[in-house]
C-alpha cells in the first residue's frame, strides 16, 4: 500500500502498486504509520530532514474508496463507511500539518477528491505536466465536502475564482493551468522528472538544518483555521532552539 524509505536526509513516502490508491481505512492507517515513523526519526536526529510523497502508477490518489463504502450493502451502511473514511483521513492532514520537517507532494499521476486534498496538505506541490489532472469530484458525485476539506482548499487556493472552479465547478485542471492558477509550484515533463525534482528540493530544504519543532509550529501559525478544523490548534511541539 505504501512504503517509507530514507534517501539521504529525505524521507520518501510512496503509494505503491498500479491501482488508483483509494484512501480506504487500510491505506489511511498505513500512511499514518509511515508519517509517525518519519516524525520519530526526525525528532531523534535533529540534523534536518524533509518528506516527499509520491505514488506509483497513473494515479497519485483517486480519493476515498467509494467501492468499499458501497459494498456495505444498504445506503445507510455505505454512508457510515464514507463518514468513517472522512473521520480517519482528517488525522492524516493533521499529521502533515505538524510534521517537523518540510513536506513536498510529487503529483506523479491524477489526484482526485481526497487525493487532491492529500497533495494540498503538503508545503510544496510539484506536478507532472504531461498527463495528470487535479479534480475535486464531490459536486459531480453529489457528495458534500467535509468541513475540513473546504478549510484546506480555502487555505491553499487563495484565488476565489479558482476556488469556485475547483469546488463548485468540479473542474479537471491539468498541469499547465494548475501552475498558472497557483495550485502547484512547478511542472515537470513526466513522473520520473517530477520525483527527481521533489527529492532534490527535499535535500535542499533538509540541508538548511532547520529545527523541526520550530518549522512545525510556524506552519501551524500560518494555517490556524485549518489546524483548528483538524484538531491540532492547541497541540504544541517543543524542542531546544539553536540559541
Amino acid at each position: 500500500m505504501c512504503t517509507l524509505e530514507k534517501r539521504g536526509r529525505v524521507f520518501l513516502l510512496t503509494l505503491t502498486g498500479d491501482d488508483d490508491h483509494r484512501l480506504g481505512p487500510d491505506l489511511i492507517a498505513a500512511l499514518r504509520s509511515a508519517l509517525s515513523t518519519a516524525r520519530k526519526e526526525a525528532l531523534s536526529d535533529p540534523g534536518g530532514a524533509a518528506l516527499v510523497t509520491a505514488a506509483q502508477g497513473r494515479f497519485f490518489s483517486n480519493g476515498f474508496d467509494l467501492q468499499w463504502a458501497k459494498a456495505a450493502g444498504s445506503p445507510s451502511a455505505a454512508q457510515a463507511r464514507l463518514e468513517s473514511m472522512v473521520s480517519l483521513f482528517a488525522p492524516v492532514v493533521a499529521d502533515l500539518l505538524t510534521l517537523p520537517m518540510p513536506t513536498i507532494a510529487a503529483i506523479t499521476g491524477h489526484a482526485a477528491a481526497a487525493g487532491f486534498a492529500l497533495a494540498m496538505s503538503h508545503d510544496h506541490v510539484l506536478m507532472r505536466g504531461d498527463r495528470a489532472v487535479l479534480y475535486m469530484s464531490e459536486m459531480d458525485l453529489g457528495l458534500p465536502f467535509p468541513d475540513y476539506f473546504m478549510t484546506l482548499m480555502k487555505a491553499k487556493i487563495v484565488d476565489p475564482r479558482t476556488l469556485r472552479d475547483v469546488a463548485l465547478g468540479a473542474m479537471k485542471i491539468g498541469g499547465k493551468e494548475a501552475k498558472e492558477r497557483g495550485i502547484v509550484d512547478k511542472l515537470y515533463a513526466g513522473p520520473e522528472e517530477t520525483l527527481e525534482a521533489a527529492l532534490k528540493l527535499g535535500e535542499e530544504l533538509a540541508g538548511r538544518g532547520w529545527v523541526g519543532s520550530v518549522y512545525a509550529e510556524t506552519r501551524k501559525a500560518a494555517f490556524p483555521e485549518l489546524c483548528k478544523a483538524v484538531g491540532v490548534a492547541d497541540e504544541k511541539l517543543t524542542a531546544a532552539s539553536k540559541l
